[in-house]
């Protein structure tokens, strides 16, 4: 059996041994990862475990364990009961609002995950203030930041057009941002639909009447108020000089948990530590098979096809399942030059197909597999968390199947 076949396989194994039996999917993922590359490869230990995904470890752990010291002071109640103020009795605009808040850092420039990790937290307290679907407000956020994906100001965009112009071709950013926008915002019309947005005409939910009846927030303690300078430092710094969010987090957490461990007793327990297992297991495979050459020996096969139109919807397939599992920017800047020789003979339209392969790829973000499904699942609380992880592993699956098909109909087949 060749590596590449051994390394498909594997993936389903393992999710089969998760879907038949209670072990974590990271896990299986880890041991996988260790076995295809010591009977297959041949590396070594180090190399074998290359691909593990340190940002996104430092990420997922530092986010969820600055929230946790910044909730057990009090202070994302603080927070959250402000936001309940402004927002009143437009309980039905909530998810809305999640979803223009979430497109703006990444509008503005961002990567996504940056708007993600602090916007998530907050959406998700906010919507259990207002008993909102809890499924629907991470979509929202996740949806949102990936309305801003291909801005003009967006890496992702940068990525995508340098890569076609490295070819020798021309392309509408224009079109790439304005498609790929008004696609997010179709799909968030459907997710305020499918979970429940109609009925949020209702008003304000009695639990959040009553906090609102209150009074006034009074004045904040010491350890709330230096949880509330750190959570806007680490969104400046992250946001604005471009800093890793992950380790400013993290810092953030250790350095407010040493100066008031009262209250912040128990916060490291809090952190999603099975999240962060499922997550950077699973990329660590996906990563092992990009690096032995799995998705390029895929994206070859098809790209050598002689029916265009069938090689684009191939390609665009391709591109929204190993997306599902790793990084939208690096398998953009895999498959975008893959296809530049394709395109290249003239046969499909060149935005159209940039359009679609973008698309697919960022939209099955919504994966609990991905930086910014992960931070949705690991920052919604425990006892929630499994309804959480099924429903955005169930959308982002619908995402993978459809989005190919779909952006292959509205911008390859049409255009042709």
């Amino acid at each position: 059996m060749s590596i590449h076949a051994a390394g498909v396989v594997g993936l389903a194994v393992i999710f089969l041994i998760a879907m038949l039996r209670p072990v974590n999917l990271g896990a299986l993922a880890l041991v996988s990862t260790y076995l295809l590359g010591s009977i297959f490869a041949h590396e070594s230990l180090a190399d074998i475990y290359a691909g593990f995904p340190v940002d996104l470890f430092l990420l997922l752990v530092g986010v969820t364990y600055l929230f946790a010291v910044a909730e057990m002071n009090g202070t994302v109640e603080r927070i959250v009961r402000g936001a309940a103020r402004l927002v009143r009795n437009r309980r039905i605009l909530i998810p809305w609002i999640v979803f223009v808040v979430a497109s703006l850092p990444a509008m503005a420039g961002a990567l996504g995950s940056a708007g993600v990790a602090i916007l998530a937290p907050l959406s998700l307290r906010l919507a259990k203030r207002y008993d909102i679907d809890r499924r629907m407000i991470g979509l929202m956020v996740v949806h949102g930041a990936a309305a801003g994906n291909f801005s003009p100001l967006n890496v992702l965009s940068a990525i995508v057009t340098r890569a076609v112009e490295r070819g020798g071709l021309t392309m509408s950013s224009a079109a790439l941002f304005v498609s790929n926008l008004f696609y997010n915002v179709a799909l968030a019309g459907i997710i305020f639909v499918l979970f429940g947005g109609l009925r949020l005409r209702g008003g304000v939910h009695a639990r959040a009447e009553e906090d609102e009846s209150e009074g006034a927030l009074g004045r904040l303690r010491s350890e709330q108020l230096c949880s509330l300078l750190a959570l806007l430092g680490v969104a400046a710094g992250a946001l604005v000089f471009g800093l890793n969010i992950g380790f400013l987090a993290l810092a953030a957490a250790v350095i407010l948990h040493a100066a008031f461990p009262a209250a912040s007793r128990g916060a490291e327990k809090r952190i999603a530590w099975t999240v962060v297992l499922l997550v950077c297991g699973v990329i660590t495979y996906v990563a092992a098979l990009q690096r032995y050459g799995t998705v390029q020996a895929v994206g070859d096969g098809i790209a050598a096809l002689e029916s265009p139109l069938i090689t684009a919807l191939l390609l665009c397939g391709v591109a929204a399942v190993t997306s599902a599992f790793a990084s939208s920017a690096g398998i953009l800047g895999a498959m975008i030059p893959l296809a530049v020789p394709f395109m290249a003979r003239g046969e499909i339209g060149v935005s159209g197909l940039v359009v679609a392969l973008a698309i697919s790829a960022t939209v099955v973000d919504a994966t609990p597999f991905s930086t910014v499904g992960a931070l949705v699942v690991a920052n919604t609380e425990e006892q929630e968390r499994t309804q959480v992880y099924r429903g955005l592993l169930l959308w982002g699956g619908a995402m993978v199947l459809t989005a190919p098909v779909v952006t292959w109909l509205a911008f390859i087949l049409t255009a042709g």
